[in-house]
C-alpha cells in the first residue's frame, strides 16, 4: 500500500466529507477510495470513518489521524514546492473562518488586498454561527474571540475585543441615564439570542476585581447583530454590542456610553491554527497579513486603547476569577458565534 496516498486520499474524503466527491476531485473511481479507506483502516487495525447512508463522521481515531496525515502531507508539499519554483509565491486552497461582525467589518474589505499580494491562493471564508473544530471542518486558520482551550492548536494575539454599553439619545431622554448597575431593573434593553440554542445574551460587567453576569428585561429580542444595533439606534432600548461595531455611532453621538465604570471585561481577538512542525506557506503569509491587518484598523485601535496586546486578558489569564467564571466562558462561547 502506498502509504502516502492513502493518507492523501483519507484526508480528502475528510474534507469534502463525501466518498464521490474526493473521487471526482482525485480523477479516481469511486470504488478506489473506498479499497485504499478499508486498506488503510485494516492496515491501521482502526475504524476511522464513521459511515451512514447520510453523512460521513470521524471517529476519535480517525480524528487524531487526520490532524497527523495534514501535518505530514504539509510538511511534504513544503519540501517540494520549495524545490518546484521558489519565485511562485504560496498557493493552494486556504479555509478560514471568524465570527461574522469580525468578517464583514474587517476582514472582507481588505481581502483584495490580500489576493493583490497571493494572486495564487484561493480564499474560502466562513462567517459562522457556530465554534469550528478545526479538524472536523478542516479549517486552516479561525479569528477567534476569547481563551483558547485547545492545547493542540496555536494563537497568535491580533486584537482586543472589549464591548460597550450604550444607548440612543431618545431612548435617554425618556428612560433616564443609569448611574449603577442597581439601576438596570428599572430600564429594559434589546436583547441578543443565539439561534442554535435560543438562548439569551445576558450582560457582563466588572465590578472591582470580579466579573459579574446581569441578566436584563427587554421586550424585544434578535438574533442578528446588525438588527440588534439598529434597534439600539432607534431607541428601542440599551444594548451591549462589540465595541467596534458601533466606535463610528458612539462618535457621531447616534450612541452614547453609560456605565462606563463597569465596563464589560476584555477578551483577546487571536488566530488560531494547528501545530506543525513546518507552518504551510499559505498559513503564515495569512497570519502575518490579519495581524498586520488589526494593527493598522481604526476600529480595532478603538477597542484596544491603552491596552498591550502582549497583556493577557482578564477573561483569558485569570482562572481563578470568581463564582462566576463558568458563566462569563459560556458568554464567551456565544459572543463568539453570535457577533
Amino acid at each position: 500500500m502506498d502509504h502516502l496516498q492513502a493518507m492523501r486520499v483519507f484526508t480528502r474524503v475528510v474534507d469534502a466529507n463525501s466518498f464521490t466527491l474526493a473521487a471526482d476531485s482525485l480523477d479516481m473511481p469511486r470504488a478506489t477510495v473506498s479499497t485504499i479507506i478499508r486498506k488503510l483502516e485494516r492496515h491501521l487495525g482502526a475504524r476511522l470513518l464513521n459511515r451512514s447512508t447520510r453523512r460521513l463522521s470521524l471517529t476519535p481515531d480517525g480524528a487524531s489521524y487526520y490532524e497527523r496525515c495534514v501535518g505530514i502531507l504539509a510538511d511534504v508539499e513544503e519540501a517540494e514546492s520549495s524545490f518546484r519554483d521558489r519565485a511562485r509565491g504560496p498557493r493552494g486552497r486556504l479555509r478560514i473562518d471568524a465570527p461574522p461582525s469580525l468578517g464583514r467589518l474587517v476582514l472582507i474589505p481588505r481581502l483584495c488586498d490580500f489576493h493583490h499580494r497571493y494572486p495564487d491562493i484561493e480564499l474560502v471564508v466562513g462567517l459562522s454561527d457556530r465554534p469550528v473544530d478545526m479538524v472536523q471542518d478542516a479549517v486552516d486558520c479561525v479569528l477567534r474571540i476569547g481563551e483558547l482551550r485547545d492545547s493542540s492548536l496555536i494563537a497568535k494575539r491580533i486584537g482586543v475585543f472589549k464591548s460597550v454599553t450604550c444607548a440612543a439619545p431618545a431612548y435617554l431622554e425618556r428612560y433616564g441615564k443609569p448611574e449603577t448597575i442597581d439601576d438596570l431593573p428599572r430600564h429594559r434593553a434589546v436583547n441578543y439570542f443565539v439561534t442554535r440554542t435560543g438562548r439569551t445574551i445576558d450582560w457582563s460587567f466588572k465590578v472591582g476585581n470580579e466579573v459579574v453576569t446581569v441578566p436584563v428585561k427587554g421586550s424585544l429580542a434578535v438574533n442578528d447583530a446588525d438588527a440588534y444595533v439598529n434597534a439600539g439606534l432607534t431607541g428601542f432600548g440599551m444594548i451591549q454590542p462589540p465595541r467596534y461595531m458601533v466606535a463610528q455611532h458612539l462618535d457621531t453621538g447616534e450612541l452614547v456610553e453609560v456605565l462606563e465604570a463597569w465596563s464589560p471585561p476584555p477578551m483577546p481577538i487571536s488566530v488560531v491554527y494547528q501545530q506543525s512542525r513546518h507552518l504551510s506557506s499559505k498559513v503564515h503569509v495569512f497570519v502575518d497579513w490579519i495581524t498586520e491587518v488589526f494593527s493598522g484598523c481604526v476600529l480595532m485601535d478603538k477597542c484596544r486603547g491603552n491596552y498591550p496586546l502582549d497583556q493577557d486578558c482578564r477573561f483569558a489569564g485569570e482562572r481563578a476569577m470568581s463564582n462566576g467564571l463558568q458563566e462569563i466562558m459560556e458568554r464567551q462561547n456565544l459572543l463568539e458565534s453570535a457577533f
